[in-house]
C-alpha cells in the first residue's frame, strides 16, 4: 500500500521533534546526526525559544521565500579574490523536494554590470529582512566537495552600511575549503583581530568521513560575553571577551544577519583544478534561529 504525506506537515513534525530534542539535550539527553563525542550544545541548562527559520518547503524549482532573503550580487571578488559571479538567478539557488539548493556553476557568465567571471553561484543573505542580538543559530547542511570551493554559512553585523568591515563584526558559523573535506572553521573576526588573524577554531571528522557526503548541523550560541561553536552534537570553538587581542573592541552586542553562499576560488581555498567537478551544489535542510 502506497503511504502519502504531506511534504509541508511532515516538515513541521520534523520541526517540533528537534525543539523536542533541544529540550532533552539541555536537560542531559541527546545524539548527534554524525559519529562524533557528545557535548551539550549549552553551558546553561536553559530551553531554546524557535523565533525565525526556513524549512524550503516551497515548490520545486522555486525560488527561496523573498520574504526571508535577498542576494548579494557580482563578480568583483568580495574582498577575496573570487572567481564567481553571484546571480539571482534560479539556475544558481533554487527550492527541491524541501530543501534549499545553491548551485554552482561552470560558466561564460557576463552580468549586468559588464563583469565577465567563469563561475556563477549564489549568496543569500536576510539582511533588511531578519536581524538578532543573541540566540542559537543552526542549520542543517551537505556541503560540496572539490579544490576551489568555498562554502559557508555566517553572519554579519546588521550596522556594516554605516560601519564598515570589520568593526561591524562577523560571525563564521562555518566554512569549509575543498581541499580540507573532513574540516570546518569557526571563526569570528572584528576590529584588530580580521583576515588571517580572526579567532577561529576547527572540528574535524572521523577518517574517512568527509563534510560532502551527509547534512550536518552547523550552529553558534551567542550570549553577551560568549559565542560557543558546534558541529552536530559537539561544542569545538569557545570565543569570549578575554580572548581578543588587548586594546580592541567586542563588537557582538547588536544584531547580525545570516548568508549561505558558495564561493569559487580566492586567497584561502585558491582556484579550482583538473579533479574539480562541476556543477557544485550545497543542500540546506533548514535554518534556525532560537532565543533564550
Amino acid at each position: 500500500m502506497e503511504v502519502k504525506v504531506d511534504l509541508g506537515r511532515q516538515r513541521t513534525l520534523r520541526a517540533l521533534l528537534h525543539i523536542a530534542t533541544l529540550f532533552l539535550v539541555a536537560v542531559g539527553y541527546g545524539h548527534g546526526t554524525t559519529p562524533v563525542p557528545f557535548a551539550r550544545p549549552s553551558a546553561r541548562h536553559a530551553q531554546w525559544t524557535l523565533v525565525w527559520s526556513d524549512e524550503f518547503d516551497g515548490p520545486n524549482g522555486s525560488a527561496p521565500d523573498p520574504t526571508k532573503w535577498t542576494h548579494d550580487v557580482g563578480g568583483n571578488g568580495w574582498g577575496n579574490n573570487e572567481l564567481e559571479y553571484y546571480t539571482t538567478r534560479t539556475e544558481n539557488a533554487h527550492l527541491l523536494d524541501g530543501q534549499l539548493v545553491i548551485q554552482v556553476l561552470k560558466e561564460d557568465y557576463k552580468g549586468p554590470d559588464g563583469v565577465r567571471r567563469d563561475y556563477t553561484s549564489a549568496r543569500l543573505k536576510t539582511q533588511g529582512l531578519f536581524q538578532q542580538t543573541y540566540g542559537r543559530f543552526e542549520a542543517r547542511i551537505k556541503i560540496p566537495y572539490g579544490q576551489g570551493l568555498w562554502p559557508a554559512y555566517w553572519m554579519l553585523g546588521s550596522n556594516i552600511a554605516t560601519g564598515d568591515w570589520p568593526n561591524c563584526g562577523e560571525i563564521d558559523i562555518f566554512e569549509n575549503i575543498g581541499r580540507e573535506p573532513f574540516t570546518v572553521h569557526g571563526t569570528v573576526h572584528g576590529p584588530g583581530y580580521s583576515d588571517g588573524r580572526g579567532i577561529t577554531g576547527s572540528f574535524t571528522l572521523p577518517s574517512g568521513h568527509r563534510f560532502a557526503d551527509d547534512f550536518h548541523l552547523f550552529a553558534v550560541e551567542w550570549e553577551p560575553e560568549t559565542i560557543r561553536f558546534y558541529v552536530d552534537s559537539s561544542l569545538y570553538h569557545t570565543v569570549t571577551r578575554s580572548d581578543l587581542p588587548t586594546g580592541v573592541a567586542w563588537v557582538f552586542d547588536h544584531p547580525f544577519f545570516l548568508i549561505l553562499n558558495v564561493a569559487v576560488g580566492g586567497d584561502w581555498p585558491g582556484s579550482p583544478d583538473v579533479s574539480t567537478i562541476f556543477p557544485q551544489t550545497m543542500l540546506v535542510d533548514y535554518v534556525r534561529v532560537y532565543k533564550r
